[in-house]
């Protein structure tokens, strides 16, 4: 039997206290950004260690730094006046018994093919710089990948929940609306770099969000105004959908505009993104692995994105964790709220942890004895089968934005 604990929390479910911060940060963002496209290198690299040498081998590429670039935006359309610079860092195999992988090259390749795909204006070639500084890992943890039963190659920790509140839900169904190909469609302007931030207090919700506007579509200080307002119309429309079970929602889109100021009174962007020149962004800033920063709950401080999905815990239970909290939350009467945590010891293998640990804020007349059992054989069954799960990560199935 593994090493679990299932015990109740006497503590009042999130949803229910008083007040509750929510931050959720878009794909254009610079942290997202970084976050994206290790994590996309990761997987590239794990397809070419398996086509090269027949294994996923030892990576861990969760180091990325993306140095804001400088631009003039202006109403009509602006220009870029230095590009942005990606660095890509931390460690990775190079070459096994004379067969190479090209591990800059893919860096690079994939960071390029991830910014057409994700950053309608952004041009690799011409706006960004990509300096590759991944380097040979070092032997110790590289021999972990040798050895008959892989371990885990650090002592981490990871905690994930469920369900997510109201407040997570819309946070994260608004950027991901304002994101979403048919908004884009009817509204170009509206940049992919989008912050929203959610603030609860009691049943009133307040969603401050920040759009950088692409000065491109903007003609004047009226019109990016009167689109501004348009498009708080649409997202009054779509919350009022989604609102669920809040008294009052509150929207305020870039609350540093002031009019009459022209361009200096405005979100204006040339690519749509703030790292063009206002924003630097790093791995691990960004949004948690279940899409959400969510100031109330418990969170890991690993970096998921770039890890290796075989060895590396801080990537592994930090998916893991959420994954086991929404299995033991669906299947299990009884439990409002349940938090999953794991701990590793390094070199230990990773379906043993130090400690698996459920702890759970149970519905009225529910007892931890009536659910003990039933979460329990969840989290041993998931355990048991984490190899398929790591298999599942090592293919991209999870996504850390």
């Amino acid at each position: 039997m593994r090493n679990i604990t299932v015990e109740s929390l006497n503590s009042t479910p999130v949803e229910k206290q008083a007040v509750e911060l929510v931050e959720r940060k878009g794909i254009g963002h610079p942290d997202t950004i970084c976050d994206s496209i290790m994590e996309a290198t990761s997987v590239a690299l794990c397809r070419e260690y398996l086509k090269t040498f027949g294994r996923v081998v030892h990576h861990n590429i969760d180091k990325c730094l993306l140095v804001a670039g400088r631009t003039s935006p202006k109403i009509g359309g602006g220009k870029v006046d230095e590009p942005m610079r990606l660095v890509f860092g931390d460690r990775a195999i190079y070459e096994i018994n004379g067969k190479k992988v090209p591990v800059g090259e893919i860096a690079i390749a994939t960071a390029e093919e991830w910014l057409r795909k994700n950053l309608r204006f952004v041009d690799p070639k011409a706006h960004m710089i990509f300096q590759n500084e991944i380097k040979p890992g070092s032997p110790e943890l590289t021999d972990i990948f040798d050895r008959e039963v892989i371990g885990a190659n650090d002592t981490s920790a990871a905690v994930g929940y469920a369900p997510l509140t109201e407040t997570e839900r819309i946070v994260l169904a608004t950027e991901r609306y304002l994101n979403s190909p048919d908004f884009k469609e009817i509204n170009p302007e509206v940049g992919e770099d989008i912050k929203v931030m959610g603030m609860r207090r009691y049943r009133h919700l307040t969603l401050t969000i920040a759009i950088a506007f692409v000065d491109r579509f903007v003609s004047s200080e009226k019109a990016y105004f009167s689109r501004k307002a348009e498009i708080q119309a649409a997202l009054e429309a779509f919350v009022a959908k989604e609102k669920r079970n809040f008294d009052q929602v509150t929207i305020d889109i870039n609350t540093l505009d002031s009019e009459g100021r022209g361009e200096d009174g405005m979100y204006l962007t040339v690519l749509g993104t703030s790292a063009e020149g206002g924003d630097c962004g790093q791995v691990g800033r960004g949004n948690k692995v279940n899409g959400v920063i969510a100031l109330n709950r418990p969170m890991s401080t690993e970096a998921a994105a770039g890890k290796n999905p075989i060895a590396h815990v801080g990537k592994i239970y930090t998916f893991l964790t959420h994954d086991i909290a929404h299995k033991i939350y669906n299947k299990v009467p009884g439990i409002s709220e349940v938090y999953v945590w794991l701990c590793s010891q390094i070199g230990q293998p990773i379906d043993q942890p130090l400690i698996a640990s459920a702890q759970m804020v149970l519905k009225p007349g529910a007892t931890v004895e009536d659910v003990r059992q039933a979460v329990e054989e969840v989290m041993e069954h998931e355990l048991a089968n984490i190899y398929s799960f790591t298999e599942r990560l090592t293919r991209g199935e999870f996504s850390v934005a």
